[in-house]
C-alpha cells in the first residue's frame, strides 16, 4: 500500500464517521483543510483506543507506540502515514505524548463529573496546546475543558451506559438505562463551553454538540438534520457567533 493510499485511509475512516464535515469545511480556506482532517483522524484513533471493547492489551500496545510516534515527530521523524501532513507542523508532539496514558485511566468508571472531566484534564490541555500551533488560535482553559468533554461524549456514544458516572447512574432513575445517558449527555453539554479554539475546532465541536443534545433528548443516537441546518450551524461556528 503506497503512503498516499494508507494516508487516505485514515482521512476517509474519519469523514465517515463525520460526515456532516462535507457542509462544514466549506467555511475552512482550502490550504488548511489537509491539516485539520489529519489532526482530528489522529484524535480519533486516540479515542478509538479509549473506548476499546473487550480486550485492552492490542489497544494500550498501539497507545505505546504512538507515544513513541509522537516524540518521533519532535524529531522530525514519522513512520505513520498521518505524520507526512502533522510532523512537519511546529506543535509540541513529545507535551502530548506525556498525556496518552489518561485514555487507558479514562475506560474505568470515574465517580461523578468533576472526576470525569479531572481524568482527561492533562490530555485536554495538551491537545489545546497542540492545536493552538495548528490553528494559529489562543490555547486556554475554555478550550482544554471543551476537548475533554467532547472526548467524553464520543466514550458515551461508543460505550454506552459503561462510560456513566457512578453518582450519576445511581441519581438517574432506577432501571432507565435511557434516562441515565440522557441526565449524563445533559451534564456533558453544561460543562462544555461554546465557540471555542480555532475555526476549525469551533466547526468539529458544534457537529459534536449537535450530536449530544439529540442524544440528550432520546437517549440514543438520532439522524442529522437537514443540510440547510448543518450549513447554519457551521456558519454560525465559523463566525464564532
Amino acid at each position: 500500500m503506497s503512503d498516499s493510499t494508507a494516508l487516505d485511509s485514515f482521512l476517509d475512516k474519519w469523514r465517515a464517521r463525520w460526515p456532516e464535515w462535507q457542509m462544514a469545511e466549506v467555511f475552512v480556506p482550502l490550504a488548511r483543510r489537509p491539516v485539520a482532517v489529519a489532526w482530528f483522524a489522529l484524535l480519533q484513533e486516540f479515542e478509538d483506543i479509549m473506548n476499546i471493547s473487550g480486550d485492552p492489551l492490542p489497544a494500550d500496545a498501539k497507545l505505546a507506540w504512538w507515544g513513541e510516534e509522537l516524540r518521533d515527530w519532535s524529531r522530525q521523524r514519522s513512520r505513520h502515514p498521518l505524520g507526512r501532513v502533522l510532523e512537519p507542523q511546529p506543535a509540541p508532539w513529545a507535551a502530548l505524548a506525556e498525556t496518552l496514558p489518561q485514555l487507558i485511566a479514562a475506560r474505568d468508571r470515574p465517580a461523578d463529573a468533576t472526576a470525569a472531566f479531572a481524568g482527561l484534564q492533562s490530555f485536554g490541555e495538551a491537545v489545546a496546546v497542540a492545536e493552538a500551533a495548528l490553528f494559529t488560535a489562543p490555547a486556554s482553559a475554555l478550550l482544554a475543558e471543551a476537548i475533554t468533554a467532547q472526548m467524553l461524549a464520543t466514550r458515551l456514544a461508543e460505550a454506552g451506559t459503561a462510560a456513566l458516572p457512578l453518582r450519576e447512574q445511581k441519581v438517574a432513575e432506577a432501571g432507565d438505562l435511557r434516562a441515565q445517558s440522557r441526565q449524563w449527555a445533559e451534564i456533558l453539554l453544561r460543562h462544555w463551553p461554546e465557540r471555542q479554539g480555532g475555526r476549525e475546532r469551533r466547526l468539529l465541536s458544534a457537529m459534536a454538540r449537535g450530536r449530544l443534545r439529540r442524544f440528550a433528548k432520546l437517549g440514543e443516537a438520532a439522524p442529522m438534520p437537514s443540510p440547510a441546518v448543518l450549513l447554519f450551524n457551521a456558519w454560525r461556528a465559523a463566525r464564532g457567533g
